[in-house]
């Protein structure tokens, strides 16, 4: 066969086995996140056309990023995702001793990079911790390793990265991390009993940790949270999103006065969202985000390899505790945290770490296309 014909049929291959049902989804909401932006941004931001730019740029890269690494084989995403592990391991501890924090953020989670700007390592470090953690599960599934050893294997991955970001402090995160952990874990395969365990373990520390270990700022929210009457300036913000959000009518707030909305660019950017494209657009959001969580967690129940299930149940975990925790501190159902909605929320380092995990998703998916293939033609 001539040269135009393989690279013809290498074409038809990748198109062929491209997961349309994750990479779409997210294009469209990725779209109407920049959309959002481009009308919450000018009012709020003397720079706002860099902003976008910026936002856009992180976008195109992420995109890039993503159908480069759904190329990968698996060994490859080994190699990967010890590599993310340990580059977000580093920069959580630089964090710790860099001095510099972002101005009105409540905790230091961020480095100022020269060129390239503010990062949050523990986006990085998220992802990272996916990877590395799911071919520990797989050694211990596959019994190449005891059971003691593979927990000892994965407190020594998670622990460290779950301390650094309470140094932050982050609690935010911490949850998200572990969360992520637990998702695994089930994937994985965990007894009745040790589940029943470690939720009432759970219960049982819940009043010591929200008396010692939160901070005064994030015992308030919980506080706001629960008892929405106790103090009106804690619940100012889910007041505000939800004033925001009704503005937004069926299609838009049209009259061209914007609600005032805290952070309503990144944490709050869905009542921006509301607020720009109403009722329908909250729909469409919705919807997107539905089918790209089902497909993801589709992929990790149908992955051709014990560590990619692993792996791909992990991102998807973090993905729906994002998109979840957001929705619902916008609207009133969930506490307020510092936890931005994928895809959509300003911040360049978010952006590209979310569509470096969509690429693995991606690659996860794509092998098991080429692996089905395969077993079809033979």
């Amino acid at each position: 066969m001539d040269r135009p014909g393989i690279e013809r049929s290498q074409r038809e291959s990748f198109f062929g086995a491209l997961d349309y049902w994750l990479f779409v989804p997210v294009l469209l909401i990725s779209a109407m996140g920049l959309y959002a932006l481009s009308g919450v941004l000018y009012p709020d931001y003397a720079n706002a056309s860099a902003v976008f730019v910026k936002q856009a740029g992180a976008v195109m890269g992420g995109v890039t990023i993503a159908i480069v690494l759904c190329l990968l084989d698996i060994p490859t995403l080994k190699l990967l995702g010890w590599a993310t592990y340990g580059v977000g391991l580093v920069l959580l501890a630089l964090v710790l001793v860099d001095g510099y924090r972002l101005p009105g953020a409540s905790a230091d989670s961020w480095l100022s990079i020269p060129l390239i700007g503010t990062l949050q390592p523990s986006e990085i470090a998220k992802a990272g911790l996916a990877m590395a953690s799911a071919f520990v599960f797989e050694d211990m599934k596959t019994k190449r390793i005891t059971y003691p050893a593979g927990v000892l294997r994965i407190a020594a991955i998670f622990l460290p990265v779950l301390a650094l970001i309470y140094k932050q402090p982050d609690f935010g995160t911490m949850i998200v991390v572990v969360f992520m952990l637990v998702c695994m874990v089930f994937t994985w395969g965990i007894r009745l009993r040790y589940f029943l365990i470690t939720v009432s373990t759970a219960i049982l520390a819940a009043i010591p940790i929200f008396l010692f270990v939160l901070k005064t700022f994030q015992r308030n929210r919980l506080l706001a949270f629960l008892f929405p009457g106790l103090d009106p300036t804690m619940a100012y913000q889910v007041d505000q999103s939800r004033l925001a959000i009704g503005s937004g009518g069926l299609i838009g707030n049209l009259t061209g006065t914007s609600v005032t909305v805290p952070v309503k660019a990144s944490d709050f950017i869905y009542a921006g969202l509301a607020e720009r494209m109403g009722f329908v657009g909250t729909t469409a959001l919705v919807v997107f985000v539905f089918f790209f969580l089902a497909r993801a967690f589709y992929v990790a129940s149908h992955a051709p390899t014990p560590a990619t299930s692993y792996m791909a149940a992990g991102i998807s975990a973090v993905f729906a505790f994002h998109f979840i925790e957001n929705l619902g501190m916008n609207v009133g159902l969930m506490p307020v945290t510092g936890i931005p909605l994928p895809f959509v929320s300003l911040g360049g380092t978010a952006m590209v770490v979310n569509f470096f995990s969509l690429g693995i998703l991606l690659a996860i998916s794509m092998e098991r296309n080429r692996t089905q293939e395969v077993d079809r033609t033979v």
